[in-house]
Formats: C-alpha cells, sequence, structure tokens
C-alpha cells in the first residue's frame, strides 16, 4: 500500500514541473509574459507612476504577493480596494489576472482604470476570446489551464489531477512574478540590501 502513494519529494517535483513546462510553451504571436511585465513595469517607474494591482481568488493572493515585492523594490503600489489606495491616474498602471479570460469585477475595474487614462495590463490564458481582454493596453498569455478548459470527462474517480481547477496557472503566476522581481530589481538598480530595508517591521 505504501508503495502505491507517492512521495512528497515526488509529489513536489511533479507540480513543479508542470508549472516549470507552461513557461516552455510558446506564447506566439505575443511576447513571453515575463518581457512584457518586466518592461511595462519599468516603463511605469521611470514615469513615477503607481501600480494598482487587482485579482480574484486564488489568482488574488499571487497577485497581493506581487504587490509586496514591487512595494519592496520602490515602487508605489497599492492593492484595489485597499482603505488606503489613492485615485489611479494617466500615469499609472493597473495589473489585473483573469486567468479564464474574465470576470464581472476585473472586466469592470480594467475598463474604469482605461477611462482614467492608465495603462491596463491583463494576465489571462484566453487571450482571444476572454471579455477581459477589449479593456487591456497589454495582454500577457499565461498558456496554463485554469477553470475555463479543466472540464470533467468522466474519468475524474479514476484519474484525480494533482493540480485540480486553476491551480496549475495560480502557481505559474507565483513563478512568474518572482521572475520578474528578479529581473524588475535588475533593471531598476536595487541591491538586496535595499530590498530589505523596506521590507515592514511591525511583525
Amino acid at each position: 500500500m505504501g508503495s502505491e502513494t507517492p512521495s512528497m519529494s515526488s509529489l513536489a517535483s511533479q507540480i513543479c514541473n508542470h508549472i516549470a513546462s507552461i513557461f516552455a510553451k510558446p506564447t506566439d504571436p505575443r511576447p513571453p509574459p515575463l518581457d512584457l511585465m518586466v518592461t511595462t513595469l519599468t516603463s511605469t517607474a521611470a514615469q513615477n507612476g503607481r501600480v494598482f494591482l487587482y485579482g480574484v481568488g486564488r489568482e488574488g493572493l499571487m497577485l497581493k504577493a506581487l504587490c509586496m515585492r514591487l512595494s519592496h523594490l520602490g515602487i508605489s503600489t497599492h492593492f484595489v480596494f485597499d482603505m488606503t489606495a489613492p485615485p489611479i491616474t494617466s500615469n499609472d498602471l493597473l495589473v489585473a489576472s483573469a486567468g479564464p479570460g474574465g470576470f464581472s469585477t476585473v472586466d469592470a475595474l480594467c475598463s474604469l482604470a482605461r477611462s482614467h487614462g492608465a495603462t491596463v495590463l491583463l494576465l489571462t490564458a484566453q487571450p482571444e476570446t476572454g471579455s477581459c481582454v477589449k479593456h487591456a493596453s497589454v495582454v500577457c498569455y499565461v498558456p496554463a489551464q485554469t477553470m475555463a478548459d479543466d472540464k470533467g470527462d468522466g474519468e475524474e474517480e479514476k484519474s484525480r489531477p494533482l493540480m485540480p481547477m486553476g491551480s496549475v496557472y495560480e502557481g505559474a503566476l507565483f513563478v512568474l512574478f518572482e521572475m520578474v522581481v528578479y529581473k524588475l530589481g535588475e533593471a531598476l538598480g536595487q541591491s538586496p540590501e535595499a530590498i530589505r530595508s523596506r521590507h515592514t517591521n511591525l511583525e
């Protein structure tokens, strides 16, 4: 019985390899999401613009983690609906995620940000059909499974997926954001010491 149960190391390897494979998939004709994000964020920082972030559910948790790291990089960063979030302006950037292509709140916020002249960077796994795409200035295609294509096929009882629903997309976002922070830190000339100095001490 024990031999049939994958080890913790084996499960971790399977999950990490699955997420890593997402970044080997072509995104043509769109540029890789890492390049788009670093370029767009660098441009916003050069204009002294602020970065706003938003996502729902687990996607939102990944974006909150990115929000924290961008703040550590010295960028004025806010998560939408936080009590201290200022008004968005034409110098600012909204980074939003809609893995399955659209959510009513994400659609509305992207549209509102564009109406105020802000740049909207949308992360999605559905760049052609998603309802949010029409509101985006920049579309970052992350070719991972989401709930939009996590369909039951009658075999669920026999073969339970290791990463169900949107887990692959959400895990890919976390890894993508770590790469973005690394590359952005280089682009902005931020030393590890400077980044660490901005970490909260109210813990």
